[in-house]
């Protein structure tokens, strides 16, 4: 092609990629909810789960400690942050021990005679009144007087501060100067966001609130804050990740480049090289975009990686250029064995697809379109780009040497099965489970950060994260219900130590047949005056100071019951919302608890309620679920496995090709799960991800070393380019399996172990260079 033309099509596919480029930065929204790689919940429990992780309070909490100054001024500091994050929108309740007024507003502040307990043994008669008011005396003499006076004409019962001590956690820490301290001496606050506790994006975004608004306060130059809960965790593990993926990414590409140029000695060769890959992963994309709202930022990362696969096809075409033939001529003679990969490795990535897992379709999408554009550039496009004149690579020094060495090794026929042996006795004997089940050590954090969230959680009574105990009705009020009747069976169990405490929805608002009790009690306004004016007899105040007071009560007295769509206008609306949920044509309420030690007595109230309470165990419900997501995946496998047998029997027309093919990828893949559990690892969803792209890797260097050709050039063509693929799939996965993250080393050292692993066994058990 002349030079003219060749300008014409880069310009043009340029083009093409730089309108690839825009259609993404116009459509592309991505999601950081890992609940998108999860598979869709079947049981009752398992749906709740992938609630709770997401939307759960337990979840959504934060819980933060300040230090480096003295009591007074972390009271200060405390105070100030709770005010500012208590008007943030971004947060649905923040707690400090500080009494708060506005807990109700003054529409609801009526009410409080219906929430309060006081009514259920006590009368607004004459003596219960003459006693409070005495009590309200001897606190003006108080420190306290402050408060009072503006509360008691309103409130002379401090029904407000009775539902304060009700809503604030059973094992709170010490109040100094009317806020939580720590044993350490610390100020403690509990903050909930209203961001799912699944999602980094979002609460790094809260916690990044949380900062600035502390930075903003007076005096908080010399102090300190910790942050520490399920969403500070999830930002944490987040962040190293993508650090590591960085650092890691960067030194893999100057490795990559480096290794281009010592095994092409062309600048102009790995630019264009690179366009085919380019291309894949800007199609891949766009059709995600096109496909889907969202795109999950963990399908955009594992997508580049699976797409690693479409750099060979570059590599092949530049490694098979004869000396005084043009790459289109070259493309030709291999199109048939590269179509073939192509299709191989798609097939494998339908796995994914097949699945059901949204994250994983997004993944499917991804590679399958990508390897497609890169192997269709690759044959259709780059091939009219490259120089007329290249250096034979088949003249390598060393590259001859290697070949024969590689020809003398003996292939006996019997090889497949002492391998298979060997790997067999390998999975039987290993130690340890089999599969990884737990979530949790996919990711674990450093253990000072687990030691600070066990204190701080001790600290502040802050409830767990692995159990919840599960109250059903048909309407929200009937949970209220069954909520109260439960309350003194769970208080019965803290006081035999089965646990520390719990919470319940019905602890923020009672039931309406409890609220309607109460109302009854309340006195009429002629008797509530008479008993007032008795009660107020030798006593200091004035009878109209407390027409607030009388104001207040007879409105809870003839208001309807409070429901929970009005309570939720409160700041503690939310707090309800959360432990009050509609799941079809029933209500579910979810009550959280601290400091389990006994689940056994906990979960034995369910047969006392007629299946209405149950102990939801999160951690069990989580490994069903991971269970069932891996049986599917692994379905999935075999399908795509059976379909690639046929595949490649068909595209080579033998079964002992397609033998020679297939018996090194399966051979090697059970090697590789052999060698990680003789290691005592167990293995997870993420290394069967790993194993599929390095299946996919492998099953290029044997279709490549058992092409039927008796020409030693073009074998060491052949090897040239194999052993092009191989070190650049060692150089990324390599560091990989270095990683601190499991993830990424789980990636790393199967990919790793797979290609060295399919590498020796293609040739060994591909056909012999002379008998060919």
């Amino acid at each position: 092609m002349r030079r003219g033309a060749r300008i014409a099509l880069l310009i043009c596919w340029l083009l093409a990629l730089a309108g690839l480029g825009l259609l993404i930065a116009q459509r592309l929204v991505v999601s950081t909810d890992l609940r998108s790689f999860m598979p869709a919940p079947t049981t009752p429990d398992q749906k709740l789960l992938m609630e709770q992780v997401g939307e759960g309070p337990g979840s959504r909490l934060l819980l933060v400690a300040i230090d480096g100054a003295s009591d007074e001024k972390l009271a200060a500091l405390s105070r100030g942050l709770s005010a500012k994050l208590r008007s943030d929108s971004a947060f649905s309740q923040t707690i400090n021990g500080d009494f708060d007024l506005g807990m109700l507003d003054d529409q609801l502040l009526p009410y409080r005679y219906l929430l309060s307990p006081t009514l259920d043994t006590a009368s607004f008669d004459r003596d219960y009144l003459a006693d409070q008011l005495e009590q309200r005396l001897d606190d003006l003499g108080s420190p306290a007087a402050t408060l009072l006076k503006g509360l008691l004409p309103r409130d002379p019962t401090l029904e407000v501060l009775k539902l304060a001590e009700q809503w604030t956690p059973a094992h709170s820490p010490e109040v100094r100067d009317g806020v939580w301290f720590s044993s350490r001496g610390e100020a403690l606050l509990l903050v909930q966001t209203r961001a799912a506790g699944f999602d980094p994006g979002a609460q790094g975004e809260a916690i990044d609130r949380i900062r600035a608004a502390f930075a903003a306060l007076p005096d908080s130059a010399g102090a300190h804050l910790t942050l520490s809960g399920p969403g500070y965790f999830s930002v944490v593990v987040n962040a190293q990740t993508r650090s590591e993926a960085d650092w890691i990414g960067r030194i893999s590409t100057i490795g990559f480049i480096v290794l281009m140029l010592a095994a092409y000695r062309s600048v102009r060769s790995l630019l264009l090289g690179a366009l085919p890959v380019v291309s894949g992963a800007l199609a891949g994309i766009a059709v995600m975009t096109l496909a889907f709202s969202e795109v999950h930022g963990i399908t955009l990362a594992f997508g580049f990686t699976l797409l690693g696969v479409a750099q060979e096809y570059p590599i092949r075409l530049l490694s098979h250029r004869r000396a005084g033939e043009t790459a289109i001529e070259s493309v030709r003679g291999l199109w048939p064995l590269l179509l073939t990969a192509i299709a191989s490795a798609c097939i494998a990535y339908l796995a994914f697809y097949a699945s059901g897992v949204g994250g994983l379709k997004q993944l499917a999408v991804f590679t399958i379109t990508g390897l497609l554009a890169a192997g269709l550039t690759t044959r259709y496009a780059l091939p009219w780009l490259l120089p007329d004149n290249v250096r034979d690579v088949e003249s390598t020094p060393g590259l001859a040497a290697f070949r024969n060495f590689l020809d003398r090794l003996p292939r006996p026929r019997w090889l497949p099965v002492p391998v298979a042996l060997v790997a067999v006795l390998m999975l039987v004997f290993a130690p340890g489970p089999f599969w990884q089940n737990d979530l949790s050590a996919l990711t674990p954090l450093p253990r000072d950060l687990l030691a600070t969230d066990a204190r701080l959680r001790g600290e502040l009574g802050a409830p767990d994260v692995r159990y919840l105990l599960i109250v059903e009705g048909a309407t929200a009020d009937d949970v209220l219900a069954v909520s109260q009747s439960v309350e003194p069976r769970m208080r019965a169990l803290v006081a035999k130590k089965a646990l520390d405490a719990f919470e319940l929805p019905s602890i923020y608002l009672p039931s309406q047949a409890v609220q309607r009790a109460r109302q009854a009690k309340l006195p009429a306004p002629d008797a509530l005056d008479a008993s007032l004016e008795s009660a107020l007899e030798g006593m200091p105040f004035r009878k109209d100071l407390f027409a607030p007071f009388r104001h207040d009560v007879e409105m809870a007295r003839t208001a309807l019951p409070l429901t929970p769509q009005a309570f939720v206008r409160s700041p503690l609306g939310q707090r309800l919302a959360a432990m009050l949920v509609q799941r079809g044509d029933h209500w579910i309420g979810l009550g959280t608890l601290s400091g389990v030690r006994d689940p056994d007595a906990v979960a034995a109230l369910g047969a006392d309620f007629g299946g209405n309470v149950r102990l939801l165990d999160l951690k069990e419900a989580s490994e069903s679920l991971v269970v069932e997501y891996r049986t599917r995946i692994l379905h999935a496998l075999l399908a795509a496995t059976a379909l690639l047998l046929v595949t490649i029997t068909l595209a080579l027309r033998s079964v002992r090709r397609a033998w020679h093919v297939l018996a090194p990828m399966t051979l090697a893949t059970f090697l590789v799960l052999a060698v990680e559990r003789a290691a005592g690892i167990p293995l997870s969803l993420f290394h069967l991800v790993a194993l599929i792209l390095a299946a996919g890797l492998g099953l290029h260097y044997a279709l490549f070393f058992e092409r039927d050709t008796d020409d030693p050039a073009e074998q060491r063509r052949t090897l040239h380019a194999t052993v092009v693929c191989v070190v650049s799939a060692l150089l990324v996965f390599g560091m990989l399996g270095w990683s601190s993250i499991p993830v990424l080393r789980a990636i790393g050292l199967t990919v790793s172990l797979g290609v060295a692993f399919h590498f020796c066994l293609s040739i060994l058990m591909a056909p012999h260079a002379r008998q060919d």
